[in-house]
């Protein structure tokens, strides 16, 4: 059996219980590097099989051609496996190969839940995911589904919002969102969610320091009903009170 098991944000305290029980009971991890750090003190004594960064696609044909020798194994990525994670991929892949392996995704808490949960409640009524990294997706297309979103006042959740080979993804994302939101549009920031190190901030749109976002944070963009009480993010979700 191949599972494909989400791990959350970071913190053991957020994973499910479903992916704790896959986790212990496999024989076999395979996992970038840095994930494999998040579950380490949990898969002493496993066989464990690693690779850097950008070798997802190494990282499923192994896991599929363990999984094929009848052997149970995960393959793990962090938040869920099928939000940017490697479902789609394994699955893919193992039906392109015609692999007649038994595959089951373990679903983890992905960032956008985890943030919104230590912002407030920004995701209360209708929302999206969109990533900035186009490494997998063609920069026009990501910008006409910002485009598309903000005209339709969604919430946003901005997934690899900056990194340092894209410093300006982030800015010309809000430039369009401000096309048709407000620059006092409430924006709240998760850096580093569930982990050592984590960061939670409620800004706007125009008083957001671009050079405190990285890969490691998620930014969600309120819609034009979003506010801030007691510190929290909320966004209503329609209850008349």
């Amino acid at each position: 059996m191949l599972y494909i098991v989400g791990l959350g944000p970071g913190s053991q305290q957020l994973m499910t219980q479903e992916a704790i029980k896959t986790i212990k009971k496999v024989d076999t991890i395979v996992g970038y590097i840095t994930y494999i750090h998040l579950v380490e003190d949990m898969i002493k004594g496993k066989k464990i099989v690693t690779t850097g960064m950008r070798g997802e696609i190494e990282r499923s044909k192994k896991a599929i051609e363990i999984a094929a020798t009848g052997k149970d194994v995960a393959i793990i990525s962090s938040g869920d496996a099928g939000i940017y994670g490697m479902a789609g991929l394994v699955l893919e892949m193992a039906a392109k190969e015609d692999k007649h392996v038994d595959i089951k995704v373990i679903p983890g808490v992905t960032a956008s839940i985890a943030a919104a949960a230590a912002l407030g409640a920004p995701l209360m009524n209708d929302f999206c995911h969109i990533s900035l990294s186009d490494l997998m997706t063609p920069w026009d297309v990501i910008k006409e589904r910002v485009d598309a979103a903000a005209k339709a006042d969604f919430v946003i959740c901005l997934y690899n919002p900056r990194s340092k080979g894209r410093p300006n993804n982030l800015h010309e994302a809000l430039d369009i969102i401000l096309k048709y939101k407000s620059p006092d549009t409430v924006v709240g920031i998760g850096k580093d969610v569930a982990r050592k190190r984590e960061i939670d901030k409620i800004t706007t749109i125009k008083d957001l320091d671009e050079t405190e976002i990285n890969m490691t944070t998620i930014v969600i963009v309120g819609n034009k009903n979003t506010y801030v009480a007691d510190d929290r993010m909320i966004t209503p979700r329609g209850y008349t009170l």
